[in-house]
């Protein structure tokens, strides 16, 4: 639908439609596999590894009653996440075009692994979207919590007080956003929640579109790369994530010969229920 060096969105064009012991959560007490000062400004990000870094990303569909379009533009961003996060030392895997059991398989197989030698683990979701938080795998819609509801500190806790950082380059809805022209001058033991320590960073606001692209990737994934190279060893995550919505907000305006999809604005939108500052040491 889109020519090349157009704006693309993700979304889709037609209207809705080993384990760790059980010892660590005996008696509904979760036994986190560290435990730091209650008041510590900053997660440790020093133990032996970054931690795990799972890609989910979708290019062809094969959903019942659903064209959904090619996500041309997405093996850019996939490569280009790949790179970046590999400059930070996370143990990235790629899943490309998984059905949603292949997905599940994976979520569950990770969330009971010992990651108590971890700083942290990371998600990305790379796929077509739609209102209510629903994405799409290869073959169905699905919800976001399907994926980060397995990472909770009772359902993983040796990941029980670390960063769980959830990426997601997917629509939310289909509404435009038009834009609006400025003028000039104007070590003690403590107990925590299980949903604590959970970052999502949305490419777009709830019931909007997200745009990508076709030949140079998404603008959330193609900003959050670039501050992360450049900043990223200077800057907490929230504030990364604050510069980036700053360059998708206002250096960004899409592209289109068609009228509806020409000239439309988007937002990055940030839910952090971090308790601490994020920021990745050198490795």
């Amino acid at each position: 639908m889109f020519n090349k060096k157009q704006d693309s969105s993700d979304t889709r064009r037609i209207p809705h439609g080993s384990p760790i012991a059980s010892s660590s959560q005996m008696n509904g007490i979760i036994r986190p596999a560290y435990v730091i000062e209650r008041y510590a400004a900053y997660y440790p990000m020093n133990h032996k590894r970054r931690g795990m870094a799972l890609l989910f990303s979708h290019n062809k569909y094969n959903v019942r009653n659903v064209p959904l379009p090619v996500r041309e533009g997405s093996a850019v961003d996939c490569k280009r996440l790949k790179e970046t996060l590999d400059l930070f030392g996370f143990d990235v895997k790629v899943y490309q075009d998984f059905k949603l059991e292949e997905i599940k398989a994976v979520v569950e197989k990770v969330s009971t692994m010992d990651h108590r030698d971890n700083d942290c683990i990371l998600i990305a979701v790379l796929t077509h979207g739609e209102d209510g938080d629903y994405v799409y795998a290869h073959d169905v819609s699905y919800e976001l919590s399907t994926i980060w509801s397995h990472f909770t500190a009772d359902n993983c806790p040796s990941l029980a007080g670390r960063p769980k950082i959830f990426l997601v380059q997917a629509c939310r809805g289909s509404k435009l956003d038009n834009g609006v022209k400025i003028q000039k001058d104007g070590i003690a033991r403590y107990s925590i929640p299980t949903h604590a320590d959970f970052l999502f960073a949305y490419a777009t606001i709830p019931g909007f579109m997200a745009f990508r692209n076709t030949t140079e990737g998404s603008w959330f994934i193609n900003e959050l790369c670039k501050e992360l190279q450049e900043n990223g060893h200077k800057y907490d995550l929230v504030t990364l994530l604050t510069f980036v919505t700053q360059k998708v907000a206002y250096d960004h305006e899409s592209v289109s010969n068609l009228p509806e999809f020409n000239m439309r604005k988007q937002t990055p939108c940030v839910v952090s229920m971090l308790t601490r500052l994020l920021l990745f040491n050198e490795v």
